[in-house]
């Protein structure tokens, strides 16, 4: 029996400790105020300055009792600003207010064929943008509409573009390698990539994984084999197999035509041996090569006729003379028998 009540005093005499150091906390002025912004990788849309603008707007906390500040309500006015996901509030031991910020991720950026632009985070909110920076995400131009909220099939578009921006942004080589994804008038996609200049038909969000694993097998084989500008068009919306277009006889001609007419600008310069400046592709030297060489032949075939011309004419000449000296002498010889 003296031992239960024992312990009741321990227990009682401990809260009643508790509560008075709590009350001594609440009564203390918060000492300082520390920001942690979690939630991205390479960029900060929301800044440590920007927190404490927020909490510090109608007064400066460190000038209050811990008691005075409403953490919930703080909490929630950061949560309205579109770039904080969450926001959590509380007091350490020495008084000091820790901020922790999960800062929303985007994932695209959005033009609309109204003209306008925003970002959008994984979870599909539309985001503005940002006087600090710009976002290293890939930009989906030609979404039809800037409504809120969006039509049905807008909202389908809108998810595709979601999980597509969200697979290239999380890896670091389509990130870099994907700068554009154009959006058709049938709400497919086309990549526009960085390094080659063919057009990458998509087609829609289904398979991104697959079908972005199959375009690098391909890049790995193809720049290899002939180079990725050997190529106007690379097809990906088939399952396991990437249809790959070579440049055309259109392709070929174009550069074919830019050589020939930068071979015409050197030789009338008096330079022709500087082929190799002429343009960064290898089709395109290489058809300056040919030009250079066909150009050459018929410059030796036209000194070969003008000299078979000239030597034709020779030997009409001397037939001429020939023929009309024989005249005179077949003349004086019948003379010679009249006489």
């Amino acid at each position: 029996m003296i031992v239960n009540v024992l312990w009741l005093l321990l227990g009682a005499g401990t809260i009643i400790l508790f509560g008075a150091a709590m009350i001594q906390k609440n009564n203390k002025n918060c000492s300082d105020i520390k920001v942690e912004i979690t939630g991205v990788d390479e960029h900060l849309l929301i800044d440590e300055k920007d927190v404490k603008d927020l909490i510090n707007k109608n007064a400066d906390l460190t000038n209050k009792q811990v008691k005075q500040i409403d953490l919930k309500a703080i909490e929630t006015e950061l949560e309205k600003t579109a770039w904080v996901k969450n926001a959590e509030l509380f007091f350490d031991n020495n008084q000091v207010l820790q901020v922790r910020i999960e800062e929303r991720q985007p994932v695209a950026r959005i033009f609309t064929v109204q003209g306008s632009s925003f970002y959008i985070d994984s979870a599909g909110i539309r985001l503005p943008l940002s006087d600090k920076l710009s976002a290293r995400v890939p930009m989906f131009t030609n979404f039809p509409s800037d409504k809120v909220p969006l039509s049905t099939p807008d909202s389908l578009l809108m998810k595709g573009v979601v999980n597509l921006g969200r697979s290239i942004t999380y890896d670091s080589f389509w990130r870099a390698q994907i700068e554009q994804v154009y959006i058709t008038p049938q709400a497919t996609f086309e990549l526009i990539p960085v390094i080659g200049d063919q057009t990458i038909v998509f087609g829609d969000a289904s398979d991104i994984e697959s079908k972005l694993t199959n375009l690098y097998t391909f890049y790995k084989k193809a720049w290899v084999q002939n180079g990725i500008n050997a190529y106007k068009k690379l097809d990906i919306r088939f399952r396991n197999q990437v249809v790959a277009t070579r440049k055309g006889a259109e392709a070929v001609l174009s550069d074919s035509t830019k050589a020939n007419a930068a071979i015409y600008a050197l030789m009338k310069g008096g330079v022709i041996n500087n082929l190799a400046k002429l343009d960064s592709t290898g089709i395109a030297i290489k058809d300056a090569a040919q030009i250079k060489k066909a150009l050459l032949i018929k410059k030796d075939k036209n000194k070969l006729e003008t000299k078979r011309i000239q030597n034709t004419k020779k030997r009409i000449n001397t037939f001429s003379i020939v023929k009309k000296s024989g005249s005179k002498k077949e003349k004086q010889l019948n003379n010679i028998k009249k006489d």
